[in-house]
């Protein structure tokens, strides 16, 4: 299984500690140039599991950008090329294009309940709120506990 990832999902990810259960739930995790590029701004080094592939296509990942950020845009193409399993994006922008463009996306919130349910991490709850104490990620309470309630808690 692959996913491709955009920077932001993963920069909350490595802030919390817990990026790990990327591999453990996707097996291959996969990231573009430009993201590898934006995720260098704020950590030193990658996790080796990550792995960085260009995009063949730079025509239509700088048509893409002319939409969304340049790190989406090649994220979008990537995974289209790949014909990856999973896009994690989280950008609203970004993951309506993914889509129109036939590539299956999956937010944080999305990732987080799945490792729940694989028994990868005790309490989605307190990810979720570590994420937004810890990273900045901002959800509606109404998202939040939409999400919670699907998994019993």
């Amino acid at each position: 299984m692959i996913v491709v990832s955009d920077t932001s999902p993963l920069t909350a990810l490595l802030t919390v500690g817990v990026a790990e259960i990327l591999p453990d739930l996707f097996g291959e995790v996969i990231i573009p140039e430009a993201v590898r590029n934006e995720l260098l701004r704020g950590h030193p080094t990658l996790p080796p599991w990550i792995k960085v592939v260009a995009v063949t296509n730079h025509s239509k990942a700088r048509e893409y950008a002319q939409i969304v950020d340049v790190g989406e845009a090649e994220a979008i193409e990537l995974a289209k090329e790949l014909d990856a399993d999973q896009l994690l994006m989280d950008e609203r922008k970004g993951r309506r294009l993914a889509v129109r463009e036939g590539v299956p996306v999956i937010g944080l919130i999305g990732v987080v309940l799945l490792a729940r349910r694989k028994h990868l991490i005790p309490s989605a709850m307190a990810l979720i709120d570590r994420l937004e104490q810890e990273a900045g990620i901002y959800l509606a309470r109404e998202i939040k506990e939409a999400a919670l309630a699907s998994i019993g808690e």
